[in-house]
């Protein structure tokens, strides 16, 4: 059975779905250009996302961890686990809460945030700076604009 969306005379009502594409053809884009960054540097996305998240910091619990990434949080525990074995990351118990777990990043990690992050950054920074500082502004106010419409 094949439905058909009906679709009204009022363009109010669809006049946002060319924001809608643009929006996630930009966010694929993205993720296309990023992701082939970091594989290269021998990491999955979600590995680097834990690590850049992780790094500079004294750890976090797995439930803000998985606020701060876009790693859901079935998913986040197997991926902890992996980067555990390779040393990159530890379980400690938290000192304020020991029913909490966090984690954090180990010496070997830290070395590795080191490497990557700022490797990381330079190569998004010669895409991000094709773009005029204002437009980048611009871009910023309208995205944190779309942000709190949701």
């Amino acid at each position: 059975m094949n439905k058909q969306i009906l679709i009204t005379d009022n363009t109010q009502d669809t006049q946002w779905l060319p924001l809608m594409r643009g929006l996630v053809w930009a966010y694929q884009a993205f993720s296309q250009y990023s992701n082939q960054h970091v594989k290269s540097l021998g990491l999955t996305p979600p590995q680097f996302d834990i690590i850049a998240t992780l790094g500079n910091t004294e750890g976090m619990s797995f439930k803000e961890l998985g606020e701060k990434t876009l790693i859901t949080k079935g998913a986040l525990t197997g991926i902890v686990d992996r980067m555990e074995q390779k040393g990159w990351v530890q379980r400690i118990i938290s000192l304020e809460d020991r029913r909490s777990t966090l984690a954090r990043l180990t010496p070997k990690g830290e070395e590795l945030f080191e490497e990557v992050f700022p490797a990381h950054l330079g190569y998004l920074a010669d895409a991000f700076g094709k773009l005029p500082a204002r437009d980048r502004k611009e871009l910023v106010k309208l995205l944190d604009k779309l942000r709190r419409l949701f």
